[in-house]
C-alpha cells in the first residue's frame, strides 16, 4: 500500500494527483475514522485557502463527509490555525483543511485535526489510508435522515480574530507595519487584526485570484516585503505563507528577521515573565548555529528534533514546553493554540515591539544569524542513507567539524523524497563554506553514485 499522506496531510497537483475522487473517498474515510466513537451526529470544520481548485475539492470533501451521515459546517477561507483553534472552540469532532501551504497555486492539500485541534498521529493517517486503498473496513451509507447536512458559517472569522486580539495584554497603536499577505488565507484576517489593535497599516498582495497565492510573494519571497518596508517607513514587516502557519518579519531597514530570531525574542521574553518550562525552546537540527550562540550566551536551553514541525510538536507535548518551531517561520506557541500560527506568533512579535519600546533590529541583535550553504549531492536511492558508513566521507566531515572548532557546523541530511543528499554547512565566512560544501557534495556523489 502507497501511502497518501506525507508530513502534512494529502498533497498533489490539483485534478491529477489530488483529485475530486480522492478528496471525497478522503471526506468519507476520515469522517468515519474521527467521529466513529462519538453518539451524537458528527460536526465536522472544512476551511480553504484561496487557490482555485479549493471550491472543487471542498465540494467533494464535503460529499464525502455527509455521505457517512456527519453534518459539515462550512467555514470558508481561514488559515489553517483558525481551523484548528475553531474545531476546539466549537467542541466539533473534527477538522478540515485544503490548502497546500507554501505551495504554487496548482498544488493542493487536504489535512485533518482531531477534535482536540492537533495534526492526526500516524496510526490514524494509516486507518484511513487502509480503508481507501485497502477497503480494510465497511463505512456506513445512511439514508433519509440519517444523511449528513452541509451549513456555512460566515461569522466564525470574528471569533478567530478576538481569540488573536485576546493572547495579548497591549494595542499596537503608534506602530507602523508593512503586511505582505500573500495573497493567501491571511488575506481578510490579518489586517483585520492589526487594524482593530490599533496598528498603521500597509497591506500588500491581499487580492487573491485563485492562482496568485504565493507568486513571488508571502514568507517564502521576501524581497517584495524588504522593499515595500523602506519605501513606505514601516516600522517592521510581516509576511504570511498560503495558508498563514508560517510568519517572517522584516526590520525598519529591511532585513529578514527569521524563525530562529524571532523564537530567540519570544523566548526571551516568555523566559523574563517566568512562562517559559524549562527556559526550554524545541528546535529542529537545521536552526542555525547563531541561535545556540544566543542561546547559550542568554541562558536558554535548545532541545533539538528531525526536520519538520510534527517532530518539534511531539517533543513539546511529551516534556510539556510551550514554544517551538522552525527557521521557516512555523511557530508553535502551544500554550495558545495547537499548531503553527502565523498570525499568532505576528501579534505575540509585535507585543514585544510594542511594549520593549525597541526597533525590531534592536531585539533581533540578539541572535547573529551565521552564513549557511546547502548543496545537493544527487545519489542513489539504494546509498543515499549511508554516507556516515563510508570511511572517506566521515573522515572528511570531522576534518571540517575540527577546523571550525565550534564556530561552525556540517549537517548531512538525506531527502525523504529523491535521490539526494543534502550538505548544509555554517560558518563565519559564506564563500569558504560554500566551496567546502561543493567539495563534500562532490565526494558524496562520487562515493555514492554506484549502486551496491
Amino acid at each position: 500500500m502507497g501511502r497518501l499522506f506525507g508530513t502534512d496531510g494529502v498533497r498533489g497537483i490539483a485534478n491529477y494527483e489530488l483529485t475530486a475522487e480522492l478528496a471525497y473517498n478522503l471526506g468519507r474515510a476520515g469522517a468515519y475514522v474521527l467521529s466513529a466513537s462519538t453518539k451524537h451526529t458528527p460536526r465536522i470544520l472544512v476551511g480553504m485557502d484561496t487557490r482555485i481548485s479549493g471550491q472543487m475539492l471542498e465540494s467533494a470533501l464535503v460529499a464525502g463527509i455527509c455521505s457517512v451521515g456527519a453534518q459539515c459546517i462550512c467555514l470558508g477561507v481561514l488559515p489553517t490555525p483558525a481551523i484548528a483553534y475553531l474545531t476546539r472552540l466549537y467542541k466539533a469532532d473534527a477538522g478540515v483543511v485544503i490548502s497546500a501551504s507554501h505551495n504554487p497555486y496548482e498544488f493542493n492539500g487536504i489535512k485533518f485535526f482531531n477534535g482536540d485541534g492537533y495534526k492526526l498521529p500516524d496510526e490514524i493517517e494509516e486507518r484511513i489510508e487502509a480503508i481507501i486503498l485497502d477497503g480494510s473496513e465497511e463505512l456506513p451509507r445512511p439514508t433519509g435522515k440519517q444523511v449528513g447536512a452541509r451549513i456555512t458559517k460566515d461569522d466564525a472569522i470574528d471569533d478567530y480574530i478576538s481569540f488573536l486580539k485576546g493572547s495579548i495584554s497591549c494595542d499596537l497603536k503608534g506602530l507602523k507595519i508593512a503586511v505582505d499577505c500573500s495573497n493567501g488565507a491571511a488575506y481578510k484576517v490579518a489586517p483585520k487584526v492589526l487594524s482593530d489593535l490599533g496598528a498603521d497599516i500597509t497591506v500588500i498582495n491581499n487580492e487573491p485570484d485563485g492562482i496568485n497565492i504565493n507568486s513571488n510573494c508571502g514568507s517564502t519571497h521576501m524581497e517584495g516585503l524588504k522593499k515595500f518596508v523602506i519605501e513606505s517607513g514601516s516600522d517592521l514587516g510581516i509576511a504570511f505563507d498560503g495558508d498563514a502557519d508560517r510568519m517572517l518579519a522584516v526590520d525598519e531597514m529591511g532585513n529578514l528577521v527569521d524563525g530562529d530570531q524571532i523564537m530567540t525574542i519570544l523566548g526571551l521574553e516568555l523566559k523574563n515573565k517566568g512562562k517559559l518550562k524549562d527556559n526550554t525552546i524545541v528546535v529542529t537540527v537545521m536552526s542555525n548555529m547563531g541561535m545556540d550562540i544566543a542561546a547559550k550566551r542568554e541562558g536558554l536551553n535548545l532541545v533539538k528534533t528531525k526536520v519538520g514541525d510534527r517532530y518539534v510538536l511531539e517533543e513539546m507535548l511529551a516534556k510539556g514546553y510551550s514554544l517551538g518551531g522552525e527557521q521557516s517561520g512555523h511557530i508553535i506557541l502551544l500554550d495558545s493554540n495547537t499548531t503553527g500560527d502565523g498570525l499568532l506568533t505576528a501579534v505575540k512579535l509585535l507585543e514585544v515591539v510594542k511594549t520593549s519600546d525597541k526597533k525590531l533590529s534592536e531585539l533581533a541583535s540578539v541572535m547573529q544569524v551565521l552564513p549557511q550553504v546547502l548543496v545537493n549531492a544527487k545519489v542513489s536511492n539504494e546509498n543515499k542513507y549511508r554516507y556516515m558508513e563510508d570511511e572517506e566521507i566521515s573522515k572528511m566531515c570531522k576534518e571540517l567539524e575540527d577546523e571550525f572548532n565550534g564556530e561552525g557546523r556540517v549537517l548531512i541530511r538525506p531527502s525523504g523524497t529523491e535521490p539526494l543528499v543534502r550538505v548544509m554547512i555554517e560558518g563565519k565566512d559564506q564563500a569558504y563554506i560554500a566551496k567546502r560544501a561543493s567539495e563534500l557534495a562532490n565526494l558524496i556523489e562520487q562515493r555514492l553514485t554506484k549502486v551496491g
